[in-house]
């Protein structure tokens, strides 16, 4: 018999999830508006993997014997309001990178909880090594755009959308401190990360 979540990991797992599905909907939109090339190819695949990452939590939340909570917001959709619209591809891909480095961060932190159910722990590992080849495609891509933007500027604009994730991390945190203190999973987040 599987153990049971408590209701902590399941709105956790919940919030991967919504998350997972947020970034799927996201890059499937902006690849129907792409030109065939290196970006929408590696772009159709990321996408595809966000939703089989959260078909993976559904199912994960379902062996456990719960069910997906609905959640109104993704974290990602606070970026907006921090940082605002980004404006070209360029900085598309900046935010990205910033994302990816914090969703590898949280997988890993949760990852190495003691006594970690099995079943979560297995897809945590699934969704992370999709997660690095995300991580290397965004970064081999912005290498590319380097001559069209300078590396000085996409290192600002990293360093603009990392500020804004730490806004966005220090909100989230606050907002959900109990839970994931319960969970064993907050630690002080690193001052610098680019």
């Amino acid at each position: 018999m599987t153990e049971k979540l408590k209701e902590n990991e399941v709105w956790l797992l919940s919030f991967y999830r919504t998350s997972e599905i947020s970034g799927a909907l996201f890059f499937g939109k902006l690849c129907k508006s792409l030109r065939p090339g290196p970006i929408q190819h590696d772009m159709t695949k990321h996408f595809s993997d966000e939703a089989v990452h959260s078909w993976l939590w559904t199912d994960c939340i379902d062996r456990m014997g719960a069910k997906p909570l609905k959640l109104a917001d993704a974290y990602q959709d606070q970026y907006l309001a921090v940082a605002g619209m980004p404006a070209n591809m360029m900085e598309i891909l900046a935010l990205t990178h910033v994302f990816e480095k914090r969703v590898i961060r949280q997988y890993a932190l949760h990852s190495r909880v003691p006594d970690l159910h099995t079943e979560i722990h297995s897809t945590l590992s699934k969704i992370m090594d999709d997660e690095k080849w995300h991580l290397s495609w965004v970064h081999d891509a912005l290498a590319k755009m380097e001559p069209e933007y300078g590396k000085d500027y996409i290192e600002q604009t990293i360093k603009k959308f990392w500020d804004a994730d730490q806004e966005v991390y220090k909100r989230t945190m606050k907002e959900h401190e109990e839970r994931v203190r319960d969970l064993g999973i907050l630690t002080p987040e690193p001052t610098s990360g680019i």
